[in-house]
């Protein structure tokens, strides 16, 4: 079965299955299930005046595969409290085994210790939710992927490659160029570039502090007179798109597009995002919460029927693995 197929559950296995949708992915959640032709368990979460969060499973989970759908976005830590506040419900109620199912994780970029005196915060993210009580992660397009190490269960981290690549060749757009921001995202962008059939040009960014402002000063690659389609995880200023943008644009590309997994679009993104050279922003419905309304060249395509078959492989117990291979599918084009 594809990926992008319905993967519905019939009555029997679907009386096994338990899915939550936490606050930060009602609707995702919801387009899961559809797929999956199950309704979500009736479920609650209340944010008391003074900030204090509480959830409550409506339903007998008692015996049941439970996967709580929550993102780990705007407002991060309400959201964070509360998926492990899920999982703590779903274990004291009895259900077999907890999946948490993060379609963004915000803290996936503190995966590190760059500076003196700093918190890995991914680290300490993965070790509350085991403390929590989770038997499984199903994540995506998590920056970077090197962090499913910091966890002692399993992690499944799926690419919205497939859905993005499958929208873009479609369009069947002239000339088409992948672009990378960075070096850092040159091997994923090397993998949409194979997918499409087209070449790959990389920015030469750099970022000197904290205040999420970029900088691109040069192009590795030939774009004058190419289509570029920047590639990227996360867009939450639009800085990165933007400079790239500009600096592909000073060497005489022509239309720029733009697709990234999660767009967050922080205060401001939006309007930046409009009036930029990017022609079309493609993001997924992996960000429920936006911070203001999005710019009128931005698209949203779902996520959903990779999530519903990565849930159904795992509830089956049947290999996820070939949503990863999508990930790494041969050219649809020749180049």
């Amino acid at each position: 079965m594809s990926a992008t197929t319905p993967h519905r559950l019939s009555p029997s296995e679907a009386e096994g299955i338990a899915i939550i949708a936490g606050s930060a992915n009602p609707i995702l959640c919801a387009a899961i299930c559809t797929h999956l032709g199950i309704k979500p368990v009736a479920s609650e979460a209340i944010r008391f005046s003074e900030g204090n969060t509480f959830v409550r499973v409506l339903e007998n989970v008692r015996g049941r595969e439970a996967f709580v759908i929550q993102g780990v976005a705007n407002p991060v830590n309400d959201n964070l409290v509360e998926l492990l506040f899920w999982i703590d419900a779903l274990k004291r109620a009895s259900a077999t085994q907890v999946t948490a199912v993060i379609p963004f994780f915000s803290y996936s970029k503190g995966d590190k210790k760059d500076e003196p005196r700093v918190s890995i915060r991914a680290r300490v993210c993965a070790e509350a939710l085991e403390a929590a009580g989770v038997d499984r992660v199903l994540a995506m397009d998590l920056h970077p992927p090197q962090i499913q190490g910091f966890f002692r269960r399993p992690v499944d981290n799926l690419y919205a490659l497939p859905v993005i690549c499958d929208y873009f060749s479609a369009r069947n757009l002239p000339d088409l160029t992948v672009a990378s921001p960075d070096v850092g995202f040159g091997k994923q962008a090397t993998k949409y570039a194979e997918a499409l059939g087209a070449p790959v040009v990389i920015g030469n960014k750099e970022r000197l502090d904290h205040s999420e402002n970029a900088r691109v000063w040069s192009v590795i690659g030939e774009a004058r007179g190419r289509t570029i389609l920047i590639v990227d995880d996360i867009v939450f200023t639009g800085g990165s798109l933007i400079a790239v943008a500009e600096a592909l644009k000073e060497q005489g590309a022509g239309d720029i597009y733009a697709a990234v997994t999660h767009g967050v679009l922080t205060k401001g993104a939006a309007s930046k995002l409009a009036a930029s050279p990017i022609k079309e922003i493609l993001v997924t419905d992996t960000v429920e919460t936006p911070f203001e309304p999005p710019p009128p060249n931005l698209r949203t395509i779902s996520v959903a029927p990779l999530f519903a078959a990565a849930i159904h492989s795992i509830y089956k117990r049947t290999s996820i693995s070939r949503l990863f291979e999508q990930g790494e599918r041969p050219s649809r084009r020749a180049t």
